[in-house]
């Protein structure tokens, strides 16, 4: 990885960080971390279409590891469901397995959203 990289990754991620404290502040958190699962999810429907619409290059550096690689924060999902192991057993066993497959799911999706369409060939419409 060149400098450049790391530098892109860098600043990135100080944007995807700062982001996601932004929703922590806005989203209130309840017994499940609903600022951790809509960052997670976004996160992965985002990665989705940008990985699907965009070339490898340092743009896609940026944004896709950089600035969506920070924002989504599956640490904090791990101890956020192990915490709640302890209170609601089943409720963290939900949480955590609802949220990787909701993942999937929006990453899926947004590959799907970020894919372009075949033209119809009657009218050459999109």
């Amino acid at each position: 990885m060149t400098p450049l990289r790391v530098l892109l990754v860098a600043a990135g991620g100080m944007l995807g960080t700062a982001a996601r404290l932004g929703l922590t502040v806005t989203v209130p958190a309840g017994q499940v971390d609903w600022p951790v699962l809509t960052a997670n999810v976004a996160g992965a429907l985002l990665l989705g279409i940008l990985t699907a619409r965009m070339p490898a290059g340092d743009l896609r550096i940026f944004l896709g590891t950089g600035v969506l690689g920070a924002f989504t924060t599956y640490s904090a999902l791990a101890v956020g469901s192990v915490t709640l192991w302890q209170s609601a057993p089943l409720l963290a066993a939900g949480y955590a397995a609802g949220s990787v497959l909701l993942g999937l799911a929006a990453a899926a999706l947004g590959l799907r959203m970020g894919r372009p369409r075949p033209r119809d060939a009657r009218n050459g419409a999109r």
